[in-house]
């Protein structure tokens, strides 16, 4: 094949009436781009809602993009490399939308000897042939040819967090819910729990020594004058009165603070706190992946080290009904091995057959499951087609169920710190949904469990709670 070239067209060569074109169509990230590049967020770039109820802002925000083209036709085509742009006069006279195709054509009219000007009529047309952008460029035309191989364009990712923003939507305005904040007792909990009250998620009633949670509120330069103190000596204590609360309807969620999960989940799986169900506890991570369309739920990466069977049954049961209630109808599940066959020699393709056979009897209900499935055949239906597997999930992955807690703990951190993902991690299978947060949360990351957790609140008052069970 042979190597693509850019060339210039120097003075001489020019000629009046000369022209080049190239056609580019806009999309979101595009948008996006223009906006992080630029450090402008103008509701009118940025928010489609706002754009299209405000058309003059819309056709400059989006105009300017098209007077990118014109810039990219003079730089690479007509004159092209060499090329010294003076200066331009453009109006814009009628909006572009994303989706919109857009042609920005260059024409010479005037040439002069002194100092090599050239000026061109410049415009952009959309699909239909109507004007977008008109107006003149003025440049300085080479005067020595230049013939170099044309360098492919660099691949941006752009990460957006619109999983986040519609996970915040569905529950904009419905209500605060008391909410159990265990042993916040660091500014970061402490911080955590004041962002989402302030964000009007939840209620905070702050459960530990109030002596160490005012001190942490100092650090963390965050008022809590209006919160509900629980004064409790430690963690351990802290962690009981937490549980009593939900356990007398004072609370309605549990958050974890400053104190190690193990030592949370003590509390609520003690057999006097009335607030184990007949489902395993689990742990299910939502992650809004930059180029995934839909969010991925990963379980579990923080409760059940090492699931047998029946664990694993219980836990996808939980992961499923989480998925319902985030939107989700009938999610796509993938059993997750590292081959796609079945090895006797390797326990996770056993469990992720048996898995399957169960979802086909009615065991396990209100998904389409399929395993064992490699990871790059669950999100990739060009990988699965490669190897030939033939499966609804494959590509279509709303689930991954991984095979052990170190599995879907590597995967969730390598995604969220390699992949630019976000992750919302709730514990399910109580009685209440329980918030997981860490140091290394952002903000928004922290937002978004807590809004998990109302969803699946709510939810749970449409529903018969599970009957009393061991764990």
């Amino acid at each position: 094949m042979p190597e693509k070239t850019i060339e210039n067209r120097t003075f001489d060569e020019i000629a009046i009436g000369e022209s080049a074109s190239i056609t580019r169509t806009l999309t979101a990230n595009d948008i996006a781009l223009f906006a992080a590049v630029s450090g402008d967020v103008n509701p009118a770039h940025v928010d489609p809602e706002f754009a299209s109820s405000d058309m003059f802002h819309r056709i400059i925000a989006h105009g300017m993009w098209g007077a990118g083209l014109i810039s990219a036709v003079l730089g690479t085509e007509l004159p092209g490399p060499g090329a010294i742009y003076l200066g331009q006069s453009l109006r814009f006279v009628a909006p572009v939308g994303v989706g919109d195709e857009i042609t920005a054509s260059v024409t010479v009219t005037e040439k002069s000897e002194a100092h090599h000007l050239v000026v061109l009529e410049c415009r952009c047309t959309n699909a239909e042939g109507k004007d977008v952008i008109t107006g003149t460029a003025e440049v300085k035309a080479p005067r020595e040819k230049v013939v170099r191989p044309r360098m492919p364009l660099p691949e941006v990712r752009v990460i957006g967090h619109a999983g986040y923003h519609r996970l915040l939507d569905q529950v904009k305005g419905k209500g605060a819910i008391e909410t159990a904040i265990v042993h916040p007792c660091s500014p970061d909990s402490l911080i955590a729990a004041v962002d989402a009250a302030e964000a009007g998620l939840i209620t905070p009633i702050l459960v530990g020594p109030e002596t160490r949670i005012r001190a942490s509120a100092d650090a963390a330069q965050r008022d809590i004058a209006g919160f509900h103190i629980v004064d409790a000596p430690h963690s351990h204590a802290a962690a009981a009165r937490a549980v009593e609360l939900v356990a007398t309807g004072e609370a309605k969620l549990l958050m974890k603070g400053s104190l190690h999960t193990d030592e949370l989940m003590g509390a609520v799986l003690s057999p006097d706190a009335g607030l184990r169900t007949e489902r395993r506890i689990s742990h299910a991570y939502i992650m809004d992946v930059p180029g995934n369309a839909r969010p991925m739920i990963i379980t579990d990466a923080a409760i059940n080290i090492e699931p047998t069977l029946a664990d694993k049954a219980d836990i996808l049961r939980n992961a499923i009904d989480l998925a319902h209630v985030i939107g989700i109808d009938r999610p796509h599940v993938a059993i997750l091995a590292a081959v796609e066959t079945v090895n006797p020699k390797m326990r996770t393709t056993l469990d992720a057959a048996a898995l399957c056979k169960m979802a086909d009897r009615g065991q396990i209900t209100g998904a389409i499951v399929d395993g064992p499935l490699a990871f790059d055949n669950a999100i990739s239906a060009q990988a699965a087609a490669e190897k030939g597997i033939v499966s609804p999930v494959c590509g279509q992955a709303d689930i991954l169920m991984v095979p052990d807690l170190e599995a879907g703990n590597m995967l969730a951190k390598q995604l969220t710190f390699l992949g630019g993902a976000d992750a919302a991690g709730v514990v399910l299978g109580a009685r209440v949904p329980i918030i997981l947060t860490s140091r290394a949360d952002s903000v928004r990351t922290r937002l978004a469990s807590c809004a998990v957790a109302l969803l699946l609140a709510r939810a749970a008052t449409k529903a018969t709670p599970g009957a009393p069970a061991s764990n």
